[in-house]
């Protein structure tokens, strides 16, 4: 740490510029205009004087010699900004060594110099071309996103009777909740539109997601597609395309299985959240933000980043911190803290009852059950066990065999694990730390479900599922805990 660490901000009302090529005259013309008192040092004698036509406080001197230390010792701020590194780093070198502790910004013209600079005692190092760049790029990220707003419109404008804005099957708060920005913005454009799932509004946490924020959704076979002459696929890459030829417009944060030729498309992943795209839009289209919408939005982030603990970008974050102060936070708690069902309750017990644990990694069997949503409940609440980072709870309901697994572990990646157990036999879905798979029951087994043969098949299941887990999790089954994890 340099000796100008004890300076505050504050106390910095005297500065001096060494070099003004163009960077340090635009610093020295901000500066000035602000107020401050400035002293700008510089060897070309022709541009020192125009700088004093200028009114500005202008000496000439070499700042590379050593006499540059007595120059600006009364100054509180040196900001070395010659394109002459060499010189740069010599003025460091100088102050420094003349126990200078003023605040020193220094330029640099690459990684390296930049190092040289700091070595020497700069606290603040600033490369002009990568700033130049950095902003080269958020002007090219703005502009992208302005051209992507207008397309969206067109394609929402064009919509003749009624627009479909379908999500993944049996949706998760992201997926509703960039649904609900998309109608947001088609009916700020006078045009109708209608959000449609298919499977279920599983989880209690999502059903209450939905009916706390009064989010209208339609179910598929509740409606008829062809009243609706636009469609639009939101966040269904991970949970399931659903089954239409002729789409107008796709918004996901992962990448598609399979190509469509659509009049708009904006897959990103490199954010976290297709609600973090949605409200971009909302931004970029200066939309009044609706309440409800804004809650949907930031509650949709916040499950896919798992309260930004997830693979979360920067992005994700803006988004989040923009949509915060719209938010209605007392719906939110409401949403995160729902009452538990008596059957979740019986599906967790039969779970902590039946575990096997294996080092750190938990599997479990919860037996026959009517509500399969319960299984990703149970699995989170085992993550909470101690010593376990993994876990997953499987258990048979209308001929099929689901499973839910969590994981905290950073060095596993749960649902890559479920894709190399399973992915032959079923369908898999998931994050690295949230995963679920569903297996037909007759794939798995090779038998029919009858009452004679249930517990035949809860057996057979048991076995082959755990086998296949703690294989793909690199463990090994046969020793390790007993069933009950003692």
């Amino acid at each position: 740490m340099s000796a100008a660490s004890g300076i505050t901000m504050a106390s910095m009302s005297t500065y001096a510029i060494l070099g003004c090529g163009s960077v340090g005259h635009a610093v020295a013309e901000e500066l000035v205009n602000e107020g401050k008192d400035v002293l700008i040092l510089d060897a070309d004698e022709g541009r020192v004087e125009a700088l004093r036509d200028q009114d500005l406080n202008a000496k000439q001197a070499d700042i590379a010699e050593d006499d540059i230390v007595d120059t600006v010792a009364d100054r509180d701020v040196i900001l070395i900004m010659s394109s002459d590194v060499n010189a740069n780093a010599e003025a460091v070198r100088a102050i420094r060594a003349g126990d200078g502790e003023q605040f020193i910004v220094a330029r640099a013209d690459d990684p390296v110099s930049a190092d040289e600079l700091t070595d020497l005692g700069a606290d603040v190092v600033i490369n002009p071309s990568s700033v130049i760049a950095d902003s080269a790029l958020r002007a090219l990220e703005t502009g992208e996103l302005e051209y992507r707003a207008t397309q969206l419109a067109d394609v929402i404008d064009g919509t003749g009777e009624r627009m479909a804005i379908l999500i993944h099957r049996s949706p998760d708060p992201d997926s509703i909740a960039s649904a609900a920005a998309l109608r947001a913005i088609a009916e700020s454009r006078d045009v109708a539109a209608d959000i449609i799932y298919e499977g279920e509004i599983g989880h209690q946490e999502n059903r209450a997601f939905v009916n706390l924020l009064g989010i209208e959704l339609s179910a598929r076979e509740a409606v008829d597609l062809a009243d609706y002459d636009t469609f639009a696929l939101v966040d269904v890459a991970k949970g399931g395309e659903p089954d239409i030829d002729d789409i107008d417009i796709i918004v996901d944060h992962y990448e598609h299985d399979h190509d469509h030729d659509v009049a708009f498309s904006d897959i990103r992943p490199n954010v976290s959240a297709t609600s973090t795209i949605l409200t971009k839009y909302i931004q970029e289209l200066d939309l009044s933000l609706d309440q409800t919408v804004a809650t949907a939005l930031l509650y949709g982030i916040r499950a896919e980043t798992l309260d930004f603990k997830r693979d979360t970008t920067p992005a994700d974050l803006t988004a989040a911190a923009y949509l915060y102060p719209f938010a209605d936070h007392d719906t939110l708690e409401q949403v995160e803290s729902p009452s538990m069902s008596p059957e979740t309750l019986d599906v967790l017990a039969e779970a902590i009852r039946n575990r096997e644990v294996q080092g750190s990694h938990l599997v479990s069997n919860a037996g026959f059950i009517r509500d399969r949503d319960a299984l990703s409940q149970a699995a989170q609440h085992l993550l909470n066990l101690e010593g376990i980072t993994t876990t997953a709870v499987f258990a048979i309901a209308d001929d099929t065999i689901y499973l839910a697994a969590r994981s905290k572990d950073i060095r596993m990646n749960i649902g890559k694990v479920l894709s190399d157990a399973f992915g032959d036999m079923g369908e898999t879905a998931g994050h690295s730390t949230d995963a679920s798979v569903e297996i037909p029951l007759g794939i798995f087994t090779g038998l029919d479900t009858s009452d004679d043969n249930r517990d035949t098949l809860l057996e057979l299941t048991e076995e082959a599922v755990k086998r296949k887990l703690f294989e793909a999790m690199g463990v090994d089954s046969s020793g390790g805990e007993s069933p009950n994890g003692n």
